[in-house]
C-alpha cells in the first residue's frame, strides 16, 4: 500500500527507492550489480521498478507482459511534451 502511494504522489523514482530501502532482500534478488539498476533508476524507472516486482520468482508468462507496460510507460513520458508543449504546438498550427 505505501509504495502504491508514493507512485501516485512522487512518481516511480520515488517508488523505486521506497522499495529499495524498504525490501533490500527483494532487490538483491533481482539485481546482480548495482550498474543496472542505476542505469534504470535514472533512465527507465517504470520498467525497472515492474522488473524488481516480477523477477525474484523468474520471468515467465504474463510478468513480461507487465515489463513490457513498464517500458511503453517510459518512453511515453519521454516523447510526451506535457499540455505546455501541446497548447504551443497548437496555437503555431492554427494561426
Amino acid at each position: 500500500m505505501c509504495l502504491l502511494l508514493t507512485l501516485l504522489f512522487l512518481g516511480p523514482r520515488a517508488g523505486l527507492l521506497v522499495y529499495w530501502i524498504g525490501w533490500p532482500a527483494r532487490w538483491e534478488l533481482a539485481f546482480s550489480t548495482f550498474i543496472v539498476p542505476l542505469v534504470g533508476f535514472i533512465f527507465l524507472p517504470w520498467a525497472t521498478l515492474t522488473y524488481v516486482l516480477v523477477a525474484p520468482g523468474g520471468v515467465e508468462g504474463f510478468d513480461y507482459l507487465w515489463i513490457g507496460l513498464g517500458l511503453a510507460l517510459d518512453i511515453a513520458s519521454l516523447t510526451s511534451q506535457g499540455g505546455y508543449g501541446y497548447r504551443r504546438r497548437s496555437a503555431t498550427q492554427y494561426a
